[in-house]
């Protein structure tokens, strides 16, 4: 088993030393710093591992539920912590998925879980998510590929990269159809408790006993470096396969990051960042939406939720060859092409980053690239 790059990670990996002067498509809120925290930490405290509990500091874990809506649901042998959603990902498909086994998936969705099966030897069924619907999920069209051998369907809530959202009801048909056949369901929610439209979907780990939920601190609450995120199942046996994996390979948490996010996720800190990051999330928003509609050939879907949604580009231009030509003189800004989402008429955009993100100039950027394309 080999595990291949997908194109997103391919992209970032070519790009990383662009040294841009400007970023759209900033996709986590505003990071906080290593000083915000400091008078919450201990300077005595020991840098080993938590020697408390392997599935991660019980204070944290309880605090994981409670911003998921499931302290009521669940217990805190439910959560286990892991290095990020990604790896919550990783452990779920590589201790569930084996070869032959069928997973249903989302395009565009993230690209995690179709490179991990195809590593597995699983096979893979896609159901595509379509521009003119809106970017919705088909659920009549997601029911018809799941079938009798479908081991796992894993979708994205809010969807990564369109800002679609599921409701209340559109997870308890999900939960439906994954029920019929008895297949797992694991929903990555990332970008939960930033919605535009509507209010915050249940996690699936609630509403079904093979449902999987998979989040972090990552982008809502800007803290990408701590590397610390969860995995939600009510099935034990799921997460003790998850721990078992997990020591043969991160083997425990860092216990920085658990520390930091667990002050992170206290009610008295986490509901003022979560307002913080909606409100400058809305404000680039709304940046975006007037910036989209003054450009001549370009349009987008507006997100419902979530820091990051597609836009469509003027007919005639590749969304690879636009990105790298923005990241050269005189524009020198970033922006990820629709091609790592199987999206090659796109472009990423990004509401994230707060007012430090520079979206102005950004944007300024990337209409005078437009404008100058046909030169090019």
């Amino acid at each position: 088993m080999k595990v291949k790059i997908h194109t997103l990670f391919q992209y970032l990996l070519e790009t990383t030393d662009a040294a841009p002067e400007a970023i759209v498509g900033f996709s986590l809120s505003a990071s906080p710093t290593l000083g915000d925290f400091l008078k919450d930490l201990d300077p005595d405290q020991s840098l080993d591992w938590n020697n408390r509990d392997f599935r991660g500091l019980p204070e944290l874990r309880a605090h994981v539920l409670a911003q998921a809506g499931l302290t009521a649901l669940c217990k805190s042998e439910d959560v286990l912590i892991t290095a990020g959603a990604a790896e919550a990902n990783y452990l779920a498909i590589m201790q569930l998925l084996q070869p032959e086994d069928e997973i249903v998936i989302e395009t565009p969705g993230w690209p995690q879980a179709e490179v991990l099966a195809k590593a597995i030897g699983a096979k893979i069924t896609k159901v595509h998510r379509r521009e003119e619907e809106s970017w919705r999920l088909p659920l009549d069209r997601l029911a018809e590929a799941v079938t009798d051998r479908t081991k796992m369907i894993f979708v994205t809530n809010p969807n990564n990269p369109t800002g679609d959202l599921l409701g209340p009801e559109e997870m308890d048909e999900l939960v439906r159809i994954a029920d019929r056949v008895g297949a797992w369901l694991l929903v990555d929610e990332v970008y939960a408790g930033l919605e535009w439209e509507g209010a915050r979907a249940p996690a699936v780990a609630g509403l079904y006993p093979r449902g999987i939920t998979t989040g972090s601190v990552s982008k809502a609450l800007g803290l990408q470096g701590l590397r610390t995120g969860w995995l939600i199942c009510q099935d034990r046996a799921l997460v003790m396969d998850a721990v078992i994996l997990r020591e043969n390979s991160s083997e425990i948490m860092n216990i920085m990051g658990e520390i930091i996010a667990e002050v992170a996720l206290r009610p008295d800190r986490y509901g003022p960042a979560m307002a913080r990051a909606r409100k400058e999330g809305a404000a680039n928003l709304q940046e975006i939406d007037r910036w989209v509609a003054a450009q001549e050939g370009l349009s987008w879907v507006r997100p419902r939720a979530g820091l990051i949604g597609l836009g469509r580009l003027p007919q005639g231009i590749d969304s690879d060859a636009f990105a790298r030509r923005l990241l050269e003189e005189p524009y020198r800004t970033f922006l990820l092409p629709g091609s790592a989402y199987e999206q090659p008429n796109h472009i990423r955009l990004g509401v994230g980053g707060g007012a430090s993100v520079n979206l102005d100039e950004g944007l300024s950027r990337l209409s005078r690239a437009l404008k100058d394309w046909p030169a090019n």
